[in-house]
């Protein structure tokens, strides 16, 4: 438990201190936002700081803080320390920078603030990877919390196309392009509260059971650090990637720009996105450690973890809360892929909408955007449900291409402080480690090139110092761009 508990304070005393200091390192100024001076009652709509920060938790917390973690943890009571670590000086400040920058740019998404601090080349490569991981977003999100509620709830069969998995699977589906459509106060901000307070109950209910049940947790020292994997995975880059958006996700520099537009004071700014993202490392601690607690009680093995995630949710959240508390839990893991899922598409409507010029003021021309956003994210989910390794494919590249995402983040963030004479290492560092994770695994991985691992690394190491090294000259080089 000790681990644990230095895991925590790391995190949340890392927070306040960094979180500080990021936020002087940004500056928010007192002018109008762009949520009061564009506001358009659709998309640019004025919301309270409580509210604003509550729907960005609900949106970057997906699935991957708790499935994610339950596999991480496989990897030993190291995962205490990296996910406050890398959550502290690498996901929070990913996130806050994102939605800052996007504030002080009129509230510009993802997509423009790549075009506009990196250049059209960089633009055009950026739109084809958060093209598709917002679509894969989008079909996972329908999955997972599909198969959550249909096994858990309902305790019926989720193991393919059945009638129970169709309706359920299109109750989301309805409820997604609902969100998608209708102005972010209506639906989202509406049932975002009745949402949040599902999550927050089911994450402390959590949180508190691993000490009120005496769940026994490894120290680090006791095991060991790297190579313990029971499959043999390499901790590098395998965990980062497995246990992604409890760390750094590119999925939520979308998230922060969406909700940039409705935050009325750039002074919110901390509370919003950066202690959000520290929020959903909380929730991926608390899961790892409930996963540690009950595999070394006994009551399920390593197997088990790495057969379903999804099945542990549910042994869990049960053996914790009891069938009442545990089905509680089990409804906040679902309304965090949920809430994620909704706004994914969401930003993908409005990303794409503003690459075209396309007036989405008028109705018809949101719908056929939806429409289309929504086929291809049928065909996706068909795919994965009909496959047997359907699933497993979807959510590798998924996970991949989050933090390909992040990485194209950072860059983005680092040319900004370059020209504003910030700190820009802050941000450069950590898309320089990114860069060398999602280099070595596409280059080890049977997804990408399966290369051998020492090849992997070399080559990642040479593509991460040029990532940096291209990174600063770019910004040296184009003082211009504002």
């Amino acid at each position: 438990m000790i681990t644990f508990l230095i895991g925590l304070t790391i995190l949340f005393g890392g927070a306040f201190f960094y979180g500080k200091f990021c936020e002087k390192v940004i500056s928010p100024t007192n002018e109008k936002t762009p949520a009061i001076r564009l506001n358009d009652g659709v998309d640019f709509v004025p919301l309270s700081k409580w509210r604003a920060a509550l729907i960005e938790l609900l949106n970057i917390a997906g699935t991957g803080p708790v499935l994610g973690p339950i596999q991480g943890i496989l990897f030993g009571p190291i995962a205490f320390l990296t996910i406050p670590i890398g959550c502290v000086f690498g996901g929070a400040v990913h996130d806050y920078m994102s939605g800052m920058i996007s504030m002080k740019n009129d509230g510009e998404q993802m997509p423009a603030l790549i075009k506009r601090f990196l250049g059209k080349n960089i633009y055009i490569i950026y739109n084809i990877f958060i093209s598709l991981l917002m679509l894969l977003v989008g079909a996972v999100f329908i999955y997972t919390p599909g198969d959550l509620f249909v096994s858990q709830i309902l305790n019926a069969d989720a193991s393919k196309l059945n009638y129970t998995v169709i309706i359920v699977y299109g109750t989301i589906f309805i409820y997604y392009l609902l969100a998608t459509l209708f102005p972010i106060d209506k639906i989202i901000g509406k049932v975002y509260p009745i949402f949040g307070f599902i999550l927050l109950l089911s994450a402390v209910g959590i949180f508190f059971g691993l000490f009120i049940d005496g769940y026994p947790l490894s120290e680090v020292w006791d095991i060991g650090i790297f190579d313990i994997h029971p499959a043999g995975e390499h901790f590098i880059p395998i965990f980062f990637v497995t246990v992604a958006c409890g760390i750094v996700s590119g999925f939520h520099s979308t998230q922060a720009a969406m909700i940039a537009r409705t935050v009325t004071d750039e002074h919110e700014g901390r509370t919003i996105f950066y202690n959000a993202m520290i929020a959903e490392g909380f929730i991926a601690m608390s899961w790892a450690a409930a996963t540690m607690g009950i595999m070394n009680l006994g009551i399920i093995d390593v197997a088990t973890v790495q057969k379903s995630a999804v099945l542990v949710v549910g042994i869990v959240a049960k053996d914790l809360l009891g069938e009442i508390g545990g089905m509680v839990a089990v409804l906040g893991v679902i309304v965090l892929a949920i809430t994620s899922g909704d706004t994914a598409l969401r930003s993908l409507r409005l990303m794409i909408g503003d690459s075209f010029n396309i007036d989405q003021r008028k109705k018809i021309n949101s719908f056929t955007l939806a429409f289309m956003i929504f086929t291809f994210v049928g065909i996706i989910l068909y795919i994965a449900k009909t496959d047997a390794q359907g699933f497993a494919i979807l959510w590798r590249y998924f996970a991949w291409a989050n933090e390909t995402i992040a990485v194209f983040a950072f860059a983005m963030i680092s040319i900004f402080m370059m020209k504003k004479n910030m700190p820009y290492l802050m941000a450069l560092i950590p898309g320089a480690f990114y860069m060398y994770i999602i280099s070595s695994y596409i280059l080890h991985a049977k997804i990408g090139f399966g290369l051998e691992w020492d090849v992997s690394y070399i080559l990642a190491g040479i593509l991460s110092a040029a990532y940096m090294g291209l990174i600063i000259k770019f910004g040296k080089n184009n003082s211009g761009l504002t």
